[in-house]
């Protein structure tokens, strides 16, 4: 969690920055939004991620109520993480900031030619 649960910004964009901000966490919910991610699949993809960053990142998504980690009875267990119904509701953001990125860079490699 980027901020104390108890006093969060009052900036609405503000507190959207402190829960997904990061890259990775970007990334991670990115991925997300396709399937469910076990932890191996998840670093392997995220290219540049240390483990440790990974484990930090999903704990927070999950405190902060956006991500659903799934232990499975199995031998060896298996771990699933999934967007919560709450954090499905970030699609149309990361939609959105696809969106505009392509159109950046359409704009920029255009004035670099």
């Amino acid at each position: 969690m980027a901020f104390d649960p108890e006093n969060p910004p009052e900036c609405p964009v503000a507190l959207t920055v402190a829960l997904i901000g990061s890259k990775w966490k970007l990334l991670i919910i990115r991925n997300l939004l396709r399937r469910p991610w076990r932890f191996n699949e998840l670093h392997r993809d995220l290219d540049g991620v240390s483990q440790k960053v990974l484990t930090s990142s999903l704990r927070e998504l999950e405190a902060d109520g956006l991500v659903h980690r799934e232990v499975f009875p199995e031998v060896p267990p298996r771990v699933e993480y999934s967007l919560t119904d709450l954090g499905r509701t970030l699609e149309p953001v990361l939609k959105s900031m696809e969106e505009w990125g392509k159109r950046y860079r359409e704009e920029i490699l255009e004035v670099h030619r």
